[in-house]
């Protein structure tokens, strides 16, 4: 399977996207915004968002570390995590690091 930005989101996707994020239609719908309502009936099959809708939700499921894959001949569509689960407990360990906020000297 390969990732294709191209390829439409589905309702099934979308949900199996929420669900490997560990995110809530709130967040998510906070995140793409799109209304909550609209992300459960196209998550349970009872409606069709317009594209510039299903592009939101797609581009802010990527940022929360969803990646969709396209049919290649051999696979199905789908959708997988960016990350190991070695690279995500790293990411997660050191954005809960802690400690004193404070100002930085990194410059741009």
């Amino acid at each position: 399977m390969s990732a294709n930005d191209e390829a439409p989101l589905t309702g099934a996707q979308c949900r199996a996207a929420r669900a490997l994020t560990d995110i809530s239609r709130t967040m998510l719908a906070d995140a793409s915004k799109v209304a909550e309502e609209i992300i459960a009936g196209f998550e349970r099959r009872l409606l069709e968002p317009e594209a510039d809708l299903r592009a939101a939700l797609r581009h802010a499921l990527e940022n929360f570390g969803a990646l969709f894959l396209t049919d290649d001949g051999q696979s199905g569509a789908g959708v997988r995590l960016k990350f190991s689960a070695a690279e995500a407990e790293r990411i997660e360990n050191l954005e809960n690091e802690g400690g004193q906020v404070a100002e930085d000297d990194v410059v741009p």
